[in-house]
């Protein structure tokens, strides 16, 4: 056991560092994403918006961008369902960010459950921002 532990002792360190960072970014970061974010963004996460006085190539480095972070917020995500943070809402941030087969009835569904929709509007209220406004299975806005 000590011979084991002697071995990975500086990945388990590393393990450490890596859990702790990502625990207090995730405090950091998806409170201040949630909260710049306009109170009817999911009643429009479908909608495919190009205005027609963009650069071709803003909108490209735009959308790099946007998937860039998103990839990175599913991968932080997945790491804290098993470290630290706020793994769940950081996952669902990340795949609205993401353009992919299937992503509205995903979405959909994901924002349909009332936990989801409570955590996101409680950190809304804690940066004092009015709820989001979320489509109803239904298709009417709550």
């Amino acid at each position: 056991m000590q011979l084991f532990l002697d071995t990975y002792r500086p990945a388990i360190a590393l393990l450490g560092i890596v859990s702790t960072a990502t625990f207090f970014l995730s405090l950091l970061i998806i409170p201040w994403i949630i909260n710049r974010l306009d109170t009817d963004f999911f009643l429009h996460l479908h909608e495919q918006t190009k205005k027609e006085d963009e650069h071709p190539v803003m909108f490209i480095l735009l959308r790099i961008l946007r998937y860039l972070t998103g990839c990175i917020l599913i991968t932080a995500g997945i790491l804290m369902l098993f470290l630290p943070g706020q793994g769940i809402l950081t996952i669902i941030l990340g795949i609205s960010l993401i353009d992919f087969p299937g992503k509205q009835a995903l979405t959909d569904r994901l924002f349909g459950f009332h936990s989801v929709q409570n955590g996101l509007n409680w950190i809304r209220g804690k940066g004092d921002k009015p709820d989001f406004l979320f489509t109803s299975l239904n298709g009417s806005p709550d």
